[in-house]
């Protein structure tokens, strides 16, 4: 049926036509600024005391390319040590006498635990390998404060690695060469800890806290990672105190900072190895700094030097660099041992938590938590007094209540509006869930999901508006004075902005540092109020002259909020290819629902301060059919595109387990497949036939007749094990590859012991037999264990796989050359067991046959798994 338009809703259109133009040049300039379009990367031929990325990115070639696979127990993880220890070789001899240069190749060993993921793990490790460089003045004192630069050369599984964390080598290598051939002596030591061992759990930069004797002198760090490709650099984590952040601030060429990055990062499920500077093993001031976008590629086998996005490493590069001379000049600069003045250490303590973010990376905006406490107190209370405020010719208490009154009947109804702007889209993407057979239709194409749940969140923001046309005033609105729909619009205005500032305060409360935005808003919303009360003298309060003297004051803030809420966005699209395949029947629905809550939480952000406004000409009938049409075209869009893709792909892990027992029995050879995302196994089997007729099973699986693979049998990865359900389990075909083959077992290595008070030690050898990449054993202990040998001889928290009894879990890695030798200790003559999971990097001819049936939107971590199982 055709729409039939009046004057007024021709007006609306043509609102909404210029606000759709705003907005879109607005994602225009934050697209170039995120995927540093802005930013020239400089060749490989440019001045030698400039950065260069093609320099930087070569290394990332040499690292990912040239060298075969960076992982621990693989070759890769020796020769990608030589080739950094053989650049700062090279560095050194050629730098000038104003230069004292250190460079140290350092293996180290330790044990430890950690919570991690909600789990608690245990760490047995030796044999990894650290490459460090310090670089000082001539004059320079071994106890001298320092700033350490970290990044981690190793890989992850089945990766090349060369955003994870190639980039970071790179920068750091070409860092430690500008420093060295532009001349510039540093006053205080820089050192660069390039270490190999930070995708097992952060042990390389934990061997450096616990071993080497420059762990003493480090005054601050700067921990460079990366969780994708390139992209925003941003700073997530920064502290102890506001000291840290504040040198960013100033130092910075491309600031990509902000608090509210705090508040999230530690519910990511992820860490880096500034938890160990700044918080297990250390109290050093410090900053983490990630690349965030690509996560597509994030630990794929897809994660190589074409995908990187060019400026980013660039960009990283030259703040890197400018942050070293803010560090190196700081006066604040102290050895963590030594503690800085106690004027220093209080002032650090008042201002931890500062609230600070970088303007579209043009600019940082930094203040103290004790500015925040005031300032963004502000916002509630011109709320609080406007009722007294515009009150002021009558200033009696009844006007003052009713118009208190009315401003909170604003509050509810914008709070209404953000609430359906959340939940519109979430019920829509429930609802279009139960008539298609799979989810996540806009992972490979973020656009999908801005088209199919912005429109609802709009509709949702506009439906208290549309419902409550008519504003139910409690003033009375005599004719010589403010006519009905002014005072309407200034209380849904006030309405809406004491949601803002209400908002702004429950953060500050809360002790987070994301209030800036909404402070920001609220700020804004007051500039743009005023410009509009002005412009509705001359023009009318209807004219779209005047919004137009509202919308000009809130552009900043619109812009920004663009940003925040865009990088917000794809950030979480691509994640939630890898946050777990939860179990049915809820898990099948968290992905779309987790895209929809976002897109309404920035639908919100980035209109809701328009809409007390402009919310007249938008909350027309006409308006909210044509949103409607368009939700309808983005479902039927939507189920046209397939979720992945080549430059999107799913991830599947793929593990050949060989039970065993003994050092020379097979029991038992089976695949197991797992997913990390919502759509199932069975998802899967129905687009890879190949696949499927390769195991034997039909594309159209059903799991009641499949063989269900449980959490036991995932062991050598956990925790990360705990990311998969509903895993599969085949039968594999006989190998001629593990005959004659020695299988990782174990023994007691002397007799048991028994002490006065009853309790027995058990001394045991573990052997990794003919295994060669091996990437990490683990023991999962069972029975009255009351010490061991690992962690300083401290048990960690007890933990349950697949509902049995409690157990301890212990991670051993390093060379596999060497057997490990430890003791068990029981507190009574109960059985001990031990089941034990050896991950072996290296593929049977069978394995590498299976995937390569599967299609290129898929990427596969294969790996093999020794188990077996042993009582004492």
């Amino acid at each position: 049926m055709a729409l039939r338009f009046n004057s007024d809703d021709a007006t609306g259109f043509k609102l909404l036509l210029c606000l759709a133009v705003m907005y879109g040049l607005m994602s225009m300039l934050v697209h170039s600024i995120v995927h540093m379009k802005f930013i020239k990367p400089l060749a490989i031929d440019a001045p030698l005391h400039q950065f260069s990325e093609a320099r930087a990115v070569e290394h990332v070639r040499i690292l990912s390319q040239e060298i075969d696979g960076r992982q621990e127990g693989r070759p890769g993880i020796k020769e990608a040590a030589r080739y950094i220890k053989g650049q700062l070789e090279t560095m050194k001899e050629r730098a000038s006498e104003n230069f004292r240069i250190e460079i140290e190749e350092t293996v180290v060993d330790g044990s430890f635990s950690m919570m991690f993921l909600g789990h608690s793990i245990s760490f047995g490790y030796r044999n990894h390998t650290n490459i460090l460089m310090r670089i000082s003045s001539a004059d320079s004192q071994d106890t001298d404060p320092s700033v350490l630069i970290n990044g981690h050369f190793d890989s992850p599984l089945g990766s090349p690695g060369a955003g994870d964390c190639g980039t970071c080598v790179a920068s750091m290598l070409e860092v430690a060469r500008l420093i060295v051939d532009s001349g510039w002596v540093p006053p205080r030591p820089v050192i660069f800890l390039f270490n190999g061992a930070e995708e097992l759990f952060m042990l390389g930069a934990h061997g450096f806290m616990e071993k080497h004797r420059w762990h003493d002198t480090i005054g601050a760090f700067v921990n460079v990672e990366a969780s994708g490709t390139g992209g925003l650099d941003l700073v997530c984590q920064s502290g102890p105190g506001s000291w840290p952040s504040r040198v960013y601030a100033q130092s910075a060429v491309y600031p990509m900072a902000h608090s509210a990055a705090q508040d999230v990062f530690p519910v990511i499920p992820g860490d880096t190895d500034y938890r160990i500077f700044s918080q297990d093993h250390g109290n050093i001031p410090g900053l983490d700094i990630i690349f965030l976008f690509g996560g597509y590629f994030y630990h794929t086998s897809y994660d190589t030097v074409e995908r990187l996005l060019p400026g980013s490493v660039q960009a990283r590069g030259e703040n890197l660099f400018s942050i070293i001379k803010g560090f190196t000049n700081s006066s604040m600069l102290q050895n963590f041992y030594k503690p800085a003045s106690s004027e220093i250490t209080i002032h650090q303590e008042k201002d931890d938590g500062a609230i600070f973010f970088d303007y579209l990376s043009w600019f940082m905006v930094f203040y103290s938590r004790r500015l925040a406490l005031i300032l963004h107190r502000v916002p509630l209370a011109v709320f609080v007094v406007m009722p007294f405020l515009l009150n002021l010719r009558k200033c009696s208490m009844t006007s003052c209540l009713a118009t208190f009154s009315d401003l909170t009947k604003g509050f509810l109804l914008h709070a209404l509006g953000v609430f359906l702007a959340i939940v519109s889209p979430i019920m829509f993407s429930i609802l279009r869930l139960l008539f298609i057979n799979f989810s996540m239709h806009w992972f490979s194409h973020p656009y999908l999901a801005y088209l199919m749940f912005m429109p609802c969140s709009l509709v949702g923001l506009l439906i208290p508006r549309t419902f409550w046309s008519c504003f139910p005033l409690s003033r009375d609105v005599p004719v010589h004075q403010a006519s009905k729909e002014v005072l309407s619009d200034e209380a849904r205005f006030w309405g809406a902005f004491g949601f803002f500032s209400s908002l702004t305060m429950a953060y500050l409360l809360a002790g987070l540092s994301g209030g800036f935005l909404t402070f920001f808003a609220c700020i804004s919303m007051l500039g743009a109020w005023l410009s509009f009360s002005m412009a509705a003298k001359y023009y009318g309060h209807r004219s779209l002259r005047s919004i137009l003297f509202y919308v000009l004051p809130m552009v900043p803030y619109l812009a920004y909020s663009v940003y925040f809420g865009g990088f917000l966005a794809q950030f979480i699209i691509e994640k939630t290819g890898m946050m777990g395949s939860i179990p049915p029947p809820y898990g099948y629905f968290i992905p779309d629902i987790v895209v929809a809550a976002t897109i309404g939480v920035v639908t919100s952000l980035c209109i809701g301060p328009l809409i007390p406004v402009c919310g007249h000409w938008l909350a027309r009938s006409s308006i909210l059919q044509f949103l409607l049409q368009i939700i309808v075209v983005g479902l039927a869009v939507s189920s046209q595109f397939f979720p992945y893709s080549m430059a999107a792909p799913k991830r599947v892990v793929l593990q050949q387990t060989y039970r065993t027992s003994g050092p020379n029995r097979l029991e038992d050879s089976s695949y197991e497949l797992s997913v990390v995302d919502s759509n199932s196994l069975r998802f899967l089997f129905k687009h890879a036939p190949d696949v499927a007729n390769e195991l034997q099973t039909a594309s159209h699986l059903t799991f009641e007749s499949a063989h269900l693979s449980g959490q036991e049998n995932w062991l050598a990865l956990f925790p990360v094990s705990f990311m998969f359900s509903r895993s599969l389990k085949f039968p594999a075909k006989e190998s001629t590859s593990t005959k004659d083959f020695h299988f990782p077992y174990l023994i007691d290595s002397k007799p048991q012991t028994i002490s006065d008070d009853g309790t027995r030690r058990v001394y045991l050898e573990l052997s990794l037999g003919s295994v060669e990449e091996v990437w990490v054993t683990v023991l999962n202990i069972t029975g009255p264990l009351s010490n061991w040998s690992f962690a300083d001889n401290k048990l960690s928290a007890p933990e349950k796989l697949a509902g049995g009894p409690p157990s301890y879990i212990c991670r051993l890695s390093g060379a596999s050359d060497e057997n490990w030798t430890f003791w068990l200790e029981a507190k009574s003559q109960e059985k001990l067991r031990i089941d034990i999971a050896v991950l072996d990097q290296k593929l049977t001819n069978e394995v590498k046959r299976l995937k390569s049936l599967f299609p290129d939107w898929v990427d596969v971590i294969a790996y093999s798994s020794f188990m077996s199982t042993y009582i004492f």
